[in-house]
C-alpha cells in the first residue's frame, strides 16, 4: 500500500501521512467491505490510490493559489509604473512648451511622428542641416529642463 501511495505522491513524508489516513479510513469503514466485489487488498489499494490522488490534487491547488497570490503583487508594480510614466509625460509636455515653435515642431515630428531628419526637412521645406541644428538645440533645452525638474 505504501509503495502505491509513494508512487503517486512522491514525497516520503506526505506519503506517510496519506498511508496513515488510509489505515484510519479502512479501520472506520471496514464494515462496508464486501468480499463479493473483490479482495480486501484490492479494496485497500483502491482507497490508498484515491487518497494519494486527492493529496496530489490538493497540493497542486494550494501551489496554484500561492502562485496567484504571489503574482497579484505585480499589479502594484503596474500602478507605480503607470503613475511614473504619467509624470514623465507631464514633464516632457511642460518642457516641450519651453522650446521655440521651430524646435518643438522639429522634435515632435522626429520623435513622435517617427520621421528622419531628412523627412522632417522635407515636410518643413528647410535644409536638413537646419533641422539638425533645431533638433540639437531643442534636445539640449529638453535635457536641461528635464534635469531641472527631477
Amino acid at each position: 500500500m505504501f509503495g502505491t501511495i509513494r508512487g503517486v505522491v512522491r514525497d516520503r513524508f506526505q506519503s506517510e501521512e496519506v498511508a496513515q489516513e488510509v489505515l484510519v479510513e479502512v479501520w472506520r469503514t471496514a464494515s462496508r467491505f464486501d468480499g463479493g466485489r473483490g479482495s480486501a487488498m484490492a479494496w485497500i489499494m483502491m482507497i490508498a490510490h484515491r487518497r494519494a490522488v486527492d493529496r496530489v490534487r490538493s497540493e497542486q491547488r494550494a501551489a496554484e493559489r500561492e502562485l496567484r497570490a504571489a503574482s497579484f503583487t505585480i499589479a502594484y508594480d503596474d500602478v507605480v509604473e503607470t503613475a511614473e510614466a504619467n509624470l514623465d509625460r507631464q514633464r516632457v509636455r511642460r518642457c516641450l512648451g519651453s522650446l521655440t515653435e521651430l524646435q518643438r515642431e522639429s522634435v515632435t515630428l522626429a520623435y513622435y511622428g517617427g520621421y528622419t531628419y531628412r523627412e522632417v526637412a522635407g515636410l518643413l521645406g528647410v535644409a536638413a542641416g537646419t533641422v539638425s541644428t533645431r533638433m540639437r538645440d531643442g534636445l539640449i533645452r529638453l535635457r536641461d529642463c528635464l534635469g531641472a525638474q527631477r
